[in-house]
């Protein structure tokens, strides 16, 4: 019998991420044209703003899964084809400099934590993420951002293998083409995540207050 959204996604154990919703990424100063037009179409920025704030009333965790490069390239292994890429601009997310942000409308706010990786298309490998979570008792993660192509994917994956439950708002994440995420998200997602959109998981949240 499936879990009720409000359950799975009760806000004693749940988390929001937000993977790489950067300035660099989707923002003001993207890399990535196509995707900041693909998030932008989405309401990627609008819905996921709308649910940080719900969260952050709530006393739910709100955690900034970011991208960035050292200078000298320490710490990040050129293991693929994307990484590969990225690292030939010696300009793209570096760290200290502005790309690197979080796109403005999501803070971050006093009390959110960030999680910067060096290495890698996805954010619990080697880094403290998964500590942090357990600290906080969180057994559900809502994930958002970029891209479905891989870090959301990514995301998801990882989640389920360390033992989280997922929720997805579809309409917090993109990738490209458009084509290519709507077919993982309607195939690959519900196998791994609940589907859901920004406005029932607010109505979900709403409904379990005291």
């Amino acid at each position: 019998m499936p879990i009720e959204l409000g359950d799975l996604a009760a806000p004693t154990t749940c988390a929001v991420l937000t993977m790489e919703i950067q300035r660099g990424v989707v923002g003001d100063l993207s890399s990535f044209p196509q995707l900041a037009e693909a998030a932008e179409r989405v309401g990627v920025v609008l819905n996921t703003a709308r649910i940080l704030d719900a969260a952050r009333s709530r006393g739910i965790p709100v955690v900034h899964c970011t991208a960035e490069f050292r200078a000298d390239r320490a710490g990040s292994t050129v293991n693929c084809q994307l990484i590969a890429a990225m690292v030939r601009n010696p300009d793209h997310l570096l760290v200290g400099t502005p790309p690197t942000e979080l796109v403005a409308a999501l803070g971050p706010e006093p009390g959110d934590l960030i999680s910067s990786r060096l290495h890698g298309v996805s954010p619990f490998a080697g880094t403290s993420l998964d500590a942090w979570l357990r600290s906080l008792g969180v057994r559900t993660i809502v994930a958002t951002g970029v891209s479905v192509n891989l870090g959301v994917l990514g995301l998801a994956i990882e989640a389920v293998n360390l033992g989280y439950a997922v929720v997805v708002p579809r309409d917090t994440v993109a990738g490209i083409p458009r084509e290519y995420a709507d077919a993982v998200l309607d195939n690959t997602f519900p196998l791994i995540s609940t589907l859901t959109s920004t406005n029932e998981l607010l109505a979900a949240w709403e409904a379990s207050a005291p």
